[in-house]
């Protein structure tokens, strides 16, 4: 049984959840039986760990099944399904947001955002140059600044290859907007809570000014549980 995106409810369909070694991985098995992504290959995994987070999600369902509330096994479904064959193109999805990296655009104001973006984004930018060997230039307002293509090369050679981390990566930079934040949990230098805080702080100053918009509370939730997933899912398989 896969999970797909059918748009009608799926009644729980199984008793017992859980996970055995086979010939591809530990398999993910729902009363005995493999479980399959969408596109229909084996939900196999080289990490015992990540196996076991995946099945805990398919356990954790109750009278019909919520793929939303199981954002490790959508991830890894597409990581088998699309970015297995398509790696080369879901790199440079990653080069392209770090050709426009969100901590490359500093505000000039007000004051309290001007230091906020100091403080959590510098780091992120010594640790490009510092790891990676990619340094990049600041531009303040929204006016585009070109990077040096000796940057972008750097960016392009420091993607992993492996499939389940470099669709990690490329989640959490499309839900983060910057490929260098998420990179830095790539190679432990933030967590997923520092990370996304540092995604995230012109929210932070509006709302400290105007206060919380519930409904855009409850999308940023979302994305945050989807971010949190591929960043948990790195930890499981061993970042970098």
């Amino acid at each position: 049984m896969s999970l797909g995106n059918a748009a009608a409810p799926i009644k729980r369909f199984y008793k017992e959840v859980g996970t055995a070694a086979g010939p591809a991985g530990f398999q993910v098995q729902l009363d005995g039986r493999p479980v399959r992504t969408p596109g229909r290959n084996p939900l196999a995994l080289a990490s015992e760990a990540l196996a076991r987070e995946v099945a805990a999600e398919w356990a954790a369902q109750g009278e019909t099944l919520d793929p939303l509330s199981m954002p490790l096994t959508r991830l890894v479904n597409s990581a088998l399904d699309g970015v297995v064959a398509a790696k080369e193109e879901v790199g440079a999805e990653v080069v392209r947001y770090a050709g426009s990296d969100l901590v490359c655009y500093r505000a000039e104001g007000p004051a309290r955002l001007v230091a906020l973006q100091a403080e959590l984004w510098d780091p992120v930018l010594a640790f490009a140059q510092e790891r990676l060997d990619a340094r990049f230039r600041l531009a303040e307002g929204v006016m585009p600044v070109a990077q040096p293509p000796e940057a972008l090369d750097a960016i392009r050679a420091s993607l992993p290859d492996e499939p389940l981390r470099l669709a990690a990566l490329n989640l959490m930079t499309v839900l983060s907007g910057s490929a260098l934040i998420s990179l830095a949990v790539l190679h432990g230098r933030l967590t997923a809570d520092e990370a996304w805080r540092a995604a995230h702080i012109d929210e932070e100053v509006q709302e400290q000014a105007w206060g919380t918009d519930h409904e855009a509370e409850l999308r940023r939730q979302a994305r945050w549980r989807d971010f949190r997933a591929a960043a948990r899912l790195l930890e499981l398989v061993g970042a970098a």
